[in-house]
């Protein structure tokens, strides 16, 4: 398979989130790379303007806890890999507990978020 470009978003499966909860959240991880770039001025790189015109190829995959997800997060970014972790506030569930939710990798090549994700199972 070809190196494709695409985003990669990991959903924490223990929170047993209802379907419209785990799609609010994916949305906001998958948007964040973009809102954070306009937000601070930023140009897009070459790789994210391909996904934008191309596809937005995305994989939504699962883990089983907040370490997990956490884990996730830190590799990536040592890695120079875009990633945005989602904290919910907690208005609506977890009881008003702020709530790390999921997170999204990239937009990026298929070779630089796979040794990461690679083992993840599908959402």
């Amino acid at each position: 398979m070809s190196d494709i470009v695409k985003q990669v978003i990991v959903v924490r499966a223990d929170l047993k989130m209802k379907v419209g909860k785990v799609a609010a959240q994916s949305c906001h991880a998958s948007i964040s790379f973009l809102t954070r770039k306009l937000q601070r001025g930023q140009k897009m790189t070459n790789v994210e303007l391909q996904w934008i015109n191309d596809r937005f190829t995305k994989v939504c995959l699962k883990v089983d806890s907040e370490q997990e997800l956490i884990d996730i997060h830190t590799v990536a970014l040592g890695k120079g890999i875009e990633s945005h972790l989602i904290t919910d506030a907690g208005h609506t569930v977890f009881n008003g507990v702020p709530t790390k939710t999921c997170l999204a990798l990239g937009p990026d090549y298929s070779s630089r978020i796979d040794p990461i994700t690679g083992h993840l199972k599908l959402l």
